[in-house]
């Protein structure tokens, strides 16, 4: 009994950390001198159900062009977009109790006799934020960041991962502005 209870912890605890750990990818045009550009204009909000998570996702993008040096303007040299996606997914894990099974989380029944299983189904949210930056003249694509992970259930985790996920999009913006290590 302390086993399944030692594991569900540890599968818990795993999750969890999985949560505060968002996979970021970012992309942009090499041909595009970003130094031409200082303002920025937002062509449409993120379409999410909470009103308060657009306003952190577009006040967190915000703060990060306006760090870059970036202003707000109605007509801003560069056009920016934000897009989010939630998707609901499950991971289930068995665990044996005792018999030759036992710890090694085979998936396969034991004999009669030989102990019993236990399956937990965990069904948990996942997000995905893209943001893109168009150059507003030629309407081409520039930038693009994408940041994935699990959504927490606590409004508070969900900021500080939306924060965590914003400064690693936007570590070295705009592109060729960080001098890297030799």
């Amino acid at each position: 009994m302390k086993l399944r209870a030692i594991m569900l912890l540890a599968l818990t605890t795993l999750l969890g950390a999985c949560a505060s750990s968002p996979t970021v990818t970012v992309d942009s045009d090499p041909a595009v001198n970003f130094a031409k550009y200082r303002t920025y204009t937002w062509l449409a909000r993120p379409q999410v159900s909470n009103p308060l998570f657009q306003q952190r996702i577009m006040s967190g993008v915000d703060a990060r062009l306006q760090a870059a040096g970036w202003r707000p303007s109605n007509a801003g040299d560069v056009t920016v977009v934000a897009h989010v996606a939630t998707a609901q997914k499950q991971s289930i894990s068995t665990f044996y109790d005792s018999g030759p099974y036992a710890g090694w989380g085979w998936r396969a029944m034991p004999a009669p006799g030989m102990g019993s299983a236990t399956t937990v189904v965990d069904t948990y949210q996942t997000g995905t934020l893209v943001v893109d930056l168009f150059d507003t003249a030629n309407k081409k694509a520039i930038w693009r960041g994408t940041a994935e992970a699990d959504i927490p259930d606590k409004p508070e985790q969900t900021t500080s991962l939306l924060d965590a996920s914003l400064d690693k999009m936007f570590a070295g913006f705009p592109p060729g502005s960080v001098v890297k290590a030799k």
